[in-house]
């Protein structure tokens, strides 16, 4: 019973696991790019009525458009976090909250920058070439909608990576076999 005591459990390994988890935590951020290049290619445009005000109203059904860009950043996003935490979680050899910490936070600079290129990307595509009059109708280009949609891919990044954990059941997670 004493041996079980003082059974050695193994320890977090932080100094060794800094400049894998940084390269981690770079290109995961990079893959926020194609995100948000197929988000601009996916998200439908919203077509608006100018007012004689100068403001802008969608006709009946158009507002929806404004969801489906948010329901499709959002799921691009989950795919995108699901996929880097399965990847991450198979270096082997850089297991461990270290490598976690780095995966969520390159998902979050990730999902940032897909949303911040999404925007510029579909900003070129529905250009506005004259100032409309009223009465027309003029197409306007989609928007990921609320900041609070970043945190989609951080969250399915650090779940997948933590079931992933939960599932090995070994104390070191598997990393003196890599």
């Amino acid at each position: 019973m004493r041996e079980v005591l003082r059974r050695q459990h193994p320890k977090v390994v932080v100094k060794a696991d800094l400049l894998p988890a940084l390269s981690v935590l770079s290109t995961v951020g990079l893959i926020g790019i194609p995100v948000g290049w197929i988000w601009a290619q996916l998200a439908p445009p919203q077509r608006v009525r100018v007012l004689s005000d100068g403001s802008l109203v969608a006709p009946e059904l158009e507002s929806w458009h404004q969801f489906d860009a948010l329901v499709i950043f959002a799921l691009l996003c989950i795919a995108a976090g699901v996929i880097v935490g399965a990847l991450v979680w198979m270096l082997r050899e850089r297991r461990g909250p270290v490598a976690m910490i780095a995966a969520v936070c390159g998902s979050l600079l990730a999902a940032w920058l897909a949303g911040l290129m999404g925007e510029m990307f579909v900003a070129g595509m529905y250009e506005v070439t004259g100032a409309p009059e009223v009465g027309d109708v003029v197409t306007r280009a989609p928007q990921p909608g609320t900041p609070l949609v970043l945190v989609a891919q951080p969250f399915a990044t650090a779940l997948t990576y933590g079931l992933l954990a939960a599932w090995n059941g070994t104390d070191d997670l598997g990393r003196r076999l890599g």
